[in-house]
């Protein structure tokens, strides 16, 4: 594998120079302490993704989300002035307004109004309170003070984004900054072909990131996606990426390969060679796509893929066959999250691209659940304390900046908020 080139300063790491290269902790993984500041400064107060407008095509679509990191179930609803965000809460006892059978699960549906189910009130899709049950009981009831609590929402490119800082004044525009401002006219919708899966995992929400935002690990964790003779070839040359780039508290990185179709056909298994798909998609592009400067930065033409790191919780991985996906890592405590994946691609032609769609979706489920079986045991080790600093190498840079970015964010909200004291992680 050729060696691609670094910048002057010798490594990518020594480019950013508020990066250290000393060994690296992880007590912000293990630390309830640390993750209970975590759930308050970062999830309480950035812009978190939580889906795209193509989950609300029309007047009353509407999904909700769980957010145990905020402490928070959202609604999500197309109204007919726009795409609005709701406290999933009644206003008369606090039930939860919108489920179905069970309440700590997600749904989506179309409504015309939303109907408490405990004692009926009911709120229009704009959150106003518009009935209640046996009104002359109450005591001079104005159900114009009694709207669902708003929050804050804004959309980038078809993503919908939520925060829930009621005091905060930053755009979310401001806030995704130039690495976001540069994708701005990929043909995100128009890949509406979308394969999900979720799965709870066993590790702190930052150590999957870490897995995702790296791509040293693929060779030799990932060895059996390629063919023997391919496999053999990865492990003795290793990996290097073409570019990385931080901006602010988000970051990327830019990797070859993913090229279709591959430059041998004997690098991919037979399955691959027949329906012309596999881990990096399907072969054959869907149409022309003229790329946004912020794709293949580097501008090589090996390349295969830009992952991008949005914090707290979002990647968006774009792939140069014509699709990409997406992940999210949502905290439920120290050592645990909820793991989303999501595959975008064109709406297939027929039945055949549809099986190499359903062929790559499959494919990148196995890959993924590979990394999640390995870091629920990296978990269970590192809450040991056996081992507390770790060396981290030139291809992991964006390990130490997801890492040193959420302390930050802890730092700060300790420093401005009275009462708050610091983890052990901040010590």
């Amino acid at each position: 594998m050729a060696h691609f080139p670094k910048p002057a300063e010798g490594s990518w790491t020594a480019h950013y120079p508020d990066l250290s290269t000393a060994d690296a902790s992880y007590e912000d993984s293990i630390s309830p302490e640390h993750y209970e500041l975590e759930r308050k400064a970062i999830f309480g107060k950035t812009w978190l993704n939580v889906g795209r407008v193509e989950q609300l095509p029309k007047v009353g679509s509407y999904f909700t989300k769980e957010i145990d990191a905020a402490r928070s179930s959202v609604i999500i609803v197309r109204t007919a002035d726009g795409i609005k965000a709701f406290h999933n809460v009644c206003r008369h006892r606090g039930n939860k307004l919108v489920w179905q059978d069970y309440p700590r699960e997600e749904t989506s549906g179309t409504a015309r109004q939303f109907i408490c189910k405990y004692h009926a009130w009911r709120y229009d899709l704009g959150g106003a309170c518009t009935f209640v049950q046996q009104e002359s009981e109450f005591f001079d009831l104005d159900k114009a003070k009694y709207s669902l609590a708003d929050v804050r929402l804004d959309i980038w490119e078809g993503f919908i984004f939520i925060n829930f800082d009621k005091d905060g004044t930053q755009s979310l525009a401001d806030y995704l900054g130039p690495l976001a401002a540069d994708l701005v006219g990929y043909p995100w919708g128009e890949m509406t072909s979308v394969f999900k899966y979720k799965s709870e995992i066993g590790a702190n929400w930052k150590l999957f990131i870490d897995a995702f935002a790296e791509f040293y690990h693929a060779p030799v964790l990932h060895n059996r996606q390629a063919t023997a003779e391919e496999s053999r070839k990865l492990q003795q040359y290793g990996y290097e990426a073409l570019y990385y780039k931080i901006d602010g508290p988000h970051s990327m990185v830019s990797s070859w390969g993913g090229m279709s179709p591959p430059k041998d056909p004997k690098m991919v298994k037979p399955i691959e060679r027949e329906l012309r798909t596999g881990l990096f998609g399907p072969w054959d592009k869907p149409f022309d796509i003229t790329l946004p400067p912020g794709l293949n930065p580097a501008r090589h033409k090996a390349w295969g893929v830009d992952s991008f790191v949005f914090f707290p919780n979002f990647m968006i991985l774009v792939w140069e066959p014509g699709w990409y996906l997406t992940y999210h890592y949502w905290p439920t405590s120290v050592n645990s999250h909820t793991f989303e994946a999501a595959l975008y691609f064109a709406p297939p032609k027929d039945a055949l691209e549809r099986l190499r769609q359903e062929m790559a979706a499959a494919t990148f489920k196995e890959y993924g659940l590979q990394d999640a079986n390995t870091l629920e045991a990296t978990q269970t080790m590192l809450e040991s304390r056996a081992v507390s600093e770790f060396p981290l190498n030139d291809q992991e840079i964006l390990l130490r900046h997801l890492h040193q970015t959420a302390r930050a964010f802890c730092a700060e909200f300790v420093k401005s908020t009275p009462g708050a004291t610091p983890s052990p992680a901040l010590v």
